[in-house]
C-alpha cells in the first residue's frame, strides 16, 4: 500500500508540469491578430444616404459602385456628346475614399481618341465626382479606413 500510494504521489508530482499555461504577452496576441486580417477588404463599403441601410456587404458594393456609375454616365449624357465618328471605349477612373468620407480623383485613363473628341470628358468627370456627397467612409474593425477603387466606364457613340 506504501508503494501504490508513493507511486500515485509521484505520479501527480510529475503530471503538474501539464497543467502549467504558458502566458502570451499582449505584443503576440496583436501580432497574431495582424496577420489574420485581410487589408484588402472592408467590413463594410463606403455608403451614400440611398443605400446606409443594407446590411450585406455585395449589395453594400454594387449600390456604390452603382451610384457613382449612375452618376457618371448621366454627367456624359448631359453633355451631349457629339462625335464626328463611332466611338466604343473604356476610360477608368481612379479614386479614393479619406477615412473622412472626401472623395478625390486619383487619374483618369483615357484613350487619346477620347481625349481629341471630347476635350472637356475629363473636366466633367471631376465635377461630376466632386458633386457625389457620402453619408459614410469604408469601415474596417469599426473603424473607418481609407479606399481606392478603378471604375471602368464605357463611352459609346452611334
Amino acid at each position: 500500500m506504501k508503494y501504490g500510494s508513493f507511486m500515485l504521489l509521484l505520479m501527480l508530482a510529475a503530471s503538474c508540469g501539464y497543467f502549467e499555461t504558458e502566458k502570451v504577452s499582449s505584443e503576440e496576441i496583436y501580432k497574431e491578430e495582424l496577420e489574420t486580417i485581410n487589408w484588402s477588404e472592408v467590413d463594410r463599403y463606403p455608403s451614400f444616404p440611398g443605400c446606409d441601410t443594407i446590411i450585406e456587404k455585395p449589395a453594400q458594393k454594387a449600390c456604390f459602385i452603382n451610384t457613382v456609375q449612375t452618376q457618371l454616365y448621366e454627367t456624359i449624357d448631359q453633355g451631349n456628346l457629339v462625335a464626328t465618328r463611332k466611338i466604343y471605349d473604356t476610360l477608368n477612373v481612379n479614386f479614393e475614399i479619406s477615412n473622412s468620407g472626401e472623395i478625390s480623383i486619383l487619374q483618369i485613363k483615357m484613350d487619346t481618341v477620347l481625349q481629341k473628341e471630347f476635350p472637356n470628358l475629363e473636366t466633367w468627370l471631376l465635377q461630376s465626382i466632386d458633386s457625389l456627397k457620402l453619408s459614410a467612409p469604408a469601415y474596417k474593425r469599426g473603424v473607418p479606413v481609407k479606399t481606392r477603387f478603378v471604375l471602368p466606364i464605357i463611352v459609346e457613340t452611334n
